[in-house]
């Protein structure tokens, strides 16, 4: 017996590799035979291809090329078989009629304000191309002294505070990185900021780090960042239609009721404009980690110089064009597997969005192929091409509102790309998929490394790790940032949002010089993570389509929600805030014992060969995959009452970054002891919630296979 156990303890690492969670026995060659077809019919060439069609021309939400890039991606799903169509709603996206920076004392100065067109790069001169400009900036024409802030966080205004600073009826400064850039001037207008200038250093993106475009793929002088200042962590989507979705003759609000937009002006601007205001700075000598690359002394001001900053917009309404693809499901046609990635751009947009887009146009060819070749999809395969997303996630958004009662009901899981390029791979997401999107890393092989991108993922894990611990698998939190918010946040689907990172590729991000060129030197120059992140695709989307039990472990969620628990413990002693969260703690100890119970449950039903009919199989898989949203609360979280997850949602103060147990974290940072009581109550009740569905599927999975 004894030498039976050692050999069954050697063998089953392999044992375990050769698992597919929700694929049965019996099924598992066959299926993984499948996938191993797919992962090799992917084309790098065509993922080229896809990015330098989709990438040839400027096409911003709302614009023509917007609409020629959803006809080609229409044509494309069309050709291969998919039913498809562009689904149209309209939105708020401005666009400037009027932009001026000008430095007025000591001495005059007007900033540029534009992108050089480079020899190198034949995009950098398209016809086209939106001027630099932060969208949902307010209107205004301002005069004031000039501040700098540095990142304009608010740890920030505690060190101006030290200073004996502060920032009101001023013009502040600040560089990109550590936040949202739409918390940057939210931050500053609550200080009393009366405007707001953002740039990136070159010592965050720039010269520092390396030779700048076109030499290398750093941020050129006056290249400048675009993007959208609108307070998402309030409400992503059109301003003007909060919680429902904005189709032609919708129901609008007033501009001026629209609280997501920003009520100070804005604008981006180069490092080169920003070093000739900056030099007219006296007051204290900036702190060492406020110091950026410029050549010149960093000081904090306020003045002498003064400057003046006005802009204005055309506030139009213009169309948004959602390419909407679908595969019908054979078996379980009501259960839908979504996966998105955007196609509109501030300029070109390789790598932001045409990486990710090309990736998902391949896979879609993938998924043909196998249909041409006889496979049929059991559960219905949705794929989507989102638009408006870089105005503040439009068209994912206002889908989903229009879509909402379908979705919760028939929605199994939401997949997310968005950029691409080489480097390490990333995921986030609903915290029951970790063992899943951990099979899916096991059985992709990274193109660096030629490891599986799992083993490349813990390599480079624990190469960046400071306590010198073994490196582990574990999803991200999911705040905001991409198409995944209005699932997961909104509408309680279980999400992921994964790709690869393209590490120190900032250089391009949001200006004209977004380009194939640019991408195709130093992104992903021969497109193998574009081939790899198609490969872990098509790989995700086939186990979740032939899964007999949907893969969802509550397990690792338990895990994860108690170390989040364990954070908000300790920041409650250091704000010196009494709050009672033994009831939580019980509930997360009980929700884990009964997470091993239907872990038992599940793998012996799925071990019995699931010869159970189709109703019983949907039944309890329609209870798997509606378990997010038992995480959700009608009213939402405080102050933001559209984001109703209370395990997880973007920091009302971080934009991108997520809080997790939101309500109480935030009550606590806050110092409000009463709303983090409340809040606490709200937490204990959603988890017993999932507790609840968790016991039943148990029960469920015991009586599926007494029958068989």
């Amino acid at each position: 017996m004894k030498q039976i156990l050692t050999v069954l303890l050697v063998l089953w690492p392999a044992f375990s590799q050769t698992s597919i969670r929700g694929i049965p026995a019996a099924a598992l060659d066959r299926h993984r035979a499948l996938e191993e077809k797919a992962r090799a019919t992917v084309r790098a060439e065509q993922v080229r291809e896809h990015m330098r069609r989709m990438s040839a021309e400027p096409h911003h939400a709302g614009s023509p090329g917007s609409r020629a890039v959803a006809e080609y991606a229409l044509e494309q799903f069309r050709s291969w078989g998919f039913a498809a169509e562009i689904e149209e709603f309209e939105a708020l996206l401005p666009t400037p009629t009027r932009r001026v920076l000008e430095l007025v004392e000591p001495e005059r100065y007007g900033a540029r304000l534009q992108e050089p067109v480079l020899e190198e790069d034949p995009d950098s001169g398209d016809a086209g191309q939106l001027p630099t400009y932060n969208a949902y900036s307010a209107s205004g024409d301002v005069t004031a002294p000039l501040i700098y802030i540095n990142y304009g966080i608010p740890e920030d205004y505690e060190t101006l505070a030290k200073l004996g600073l502060d920032v009101k009826g001023k013009i502040v400064i600040a560089r990109y990185g550590k936040s949202w850039r739409g918390t940057k001037v939210k931050v500053a207008r609550e200080h009393g900021a009366v405007g707001c200038i953002i740039y990136s250093d070159p010592k965050d993106d720039g010269y520092f780090a390396g030779d700048v475009y076109p030499k290398g793929q750093y941020r050129p002088k006056f290249g400048a960042q675009r993007g959208s200042v609108l307070d998402m962590p309030l409400y992503p989507g059109d301003p003007l239609s909060p919680g429902w979705a904005s189709v032609k003759g919708s129901r609008k609000l007033a501009l001026s009721e629209a609280q997501s937009v920003m009520k100070i002006p804005v604008l981006p601007v180069s490092y080169e404009d920003v070093a000739r205001l900056l030099e007219h700075l006296d007051g204290p000598v900036a702190p060492e980690n406020w110091r950026g690359a410029l050549p010149l002394t960093y000081h904090v001001g306020p003045g002498p110089a003064k400057v003046r900053l006005a802009v204005d917009f055309d506030w139009a309404v213009r169309p948004v064009y959602n390419v909407i693809a679908r595969l019908a499901g054979s078996v379980y046609p009501d259960e839908w597997i979504i996966y998105g990635n955007h196609h509109d751009a501030w300029v070109n947009g390789a790598h932001d969005p045409a990486s990710g887009a090309a990736a998902l146009l391949e896979t879609a060819r993938v998924i043909s192929e196998l249909r041409r070749q006889g496979w049929q999809p059991p559960r219905t395969l949705v794929l989507a091409l989102w638009d408006a997303e870089e105005f503040g996630l439009i068209g994912s958004t206002e889908w989903a509102e229009k879509h909402a009662e379908e979705l919760r009901k028939k929605a199994v899981v939401y997949l997310n790309t968005d950029s691409n390029a080489k480097g390490g791979f990333s995921a986030s997401g609903s915290h029951a998929l970790q063992q899943f999107m951990e099979e899916v890393a096991r059985d992709v092989t990274d193109p660096e490394s030629s490891k599986s991108v799992l083993a490349a993922f813990l390599a480079r894990k624990s190469q960046r790790a400071a306590d010198g611990k073994p490196a582990r698998f574990a999803l991200g939190a999911p705040g905001a940032g991409s198409d995944y918010v209005a699932f997961i946040h909104f509408n309680g689907v279980p999400s992921l949002n994964v790709g690869f990172d393209g590490d120190g590729l900032e250089g391009a991000y949001h200006s004209i010089y977004d380009s194939f060129t640019w991408y195709s030197r130093f992104a992903d120059s021969d497109f193998r993570y574009g081939a790899a992140l198609a490969q872990v695709m098509a790989t995700a989307i086939l186990r979740l389509s032939e899964a007999a039990l949907l893969p969802f472990d509550f397990r690792g969620f338990t895990g994860e929600v108690q170390r989040y628990l364990e954070e908000v413990l300790k920041l409650a002693k250091e704000k010196n805030v009494a709050l009672d969260l033994a009831q939580v703690q019980r509930e997360i100890r009980a929700l884990e014992q009964s997470a091993g119970k239907l872990e038992a449950a599940y793998q012996s039903a799925l071990s019995s060969s699931p010869a159970a009919s189709r109703e019983r199989l949907a039944a309890v898989n329609g209870k798997l995959y509606r378990s997010e949203s038992a995480l959700l609360s009608a009213g939402g979280l405080p102050h933001r009452e559209w984001y109703r997850h209370r395990i997880y949602a973007p920091g009302r103060y971080t934009g991108y970054s997520a809080k997790t147990l939101p309500g109480v974290r935030e009550a606590l940072e806050a110092g409000n002891a009463e709303e983090a009581a409340r809040e606490a109550k709200l937490l204990l009740d959603v988890l017993r919630a999932l507790h609840a569905v968790v016991r039943d599927v148990t029960g469920d999975l015991q009586r599926l296979k007494s029958r068989r």
